[in-house]
């Protein structure tokens, strides 16, 4: 059942793969907001400021509580599961769910990457997706330079479609971007 804003509701439940669990962001995440803002590409790409100071951190945070209630997606912490330590963000987004479609963004701050947090959490997100029976397909736009997050994104099940040619513009230049995409199993 969708929500007034056109959006499905809040999972009951919180999506969870192997070590990690999605759940909605706290206060108490901003250590890891403010990490993520280090990252030279991170603030490029979303609206996390560069060497975001705490207040800016928190901003954050608060916007991606938000995104829910204004209808313009789900953004989740992940969350290591065993410590419930906020590792990174993840999302679903560019919500079209009249076509059945949306797009997922992910990002993990620097200290705990190689340990298949993103790949685990991309995981979860799409179990998640595919419990909402309008959604048929989850996009993901990645960077070709981008090795780590193409090879998380085929890990966690996507398939490369085809290169977008200057697709967006990301700091001030035009990018190309291959498109990923995990379509639900057909036979469902």
């Amino acid at each position: 059942m969708e929500t007034s804003t056109g959006i499905p509701p809040w999972p009951s439940v919180e999506p969870q793969y192997a070590d990690v669990r999605l759940r909605a962001f706290r206060d108490t995440d901003v250590g890891m907001a403010m990490e993520l803002a280090q990252d030279k590409y991170i603030p490029t790409v979303g609206s996390l400021p560069a060497r975001a100071t705490h207040g800016q951190a928190l901003e954050w945070l608060e916007r991606q509580r938000e995104r829910h209630a204004a209808g313009t997606g789900f953004s989740f912490a992940v969350a290591d599961a065993g410590t419930d330590r906020c590792v990174g963000q993840i999302g679903l987004w560019g919500w079209e769910l009249q076509h059945g479609r949306t797009q997922a963004g992910y990002g993990i701050m620097p200290t705990a990457r190689g340990h298949r947090f993103a790949t685990h959490a991309l995981r979860a997100l799409l179990e998640f997706a595919w419990t909402l029976p309008e959604l048929h397909r989850v996009e993901a736009y990645i960077e070709p330079w981008n090795t780590a997050s193409i090879r998380t994104a085929e890990l966690a099940g996507f398939e490369r479609e085809g290169l977008l040619r200057s697709y967006m513009e990301i700091s001030g230049q035009r990018r190309d971007l291959f498109i990923y995409a995990a379509v639900r199993d057909r036979r469902e």
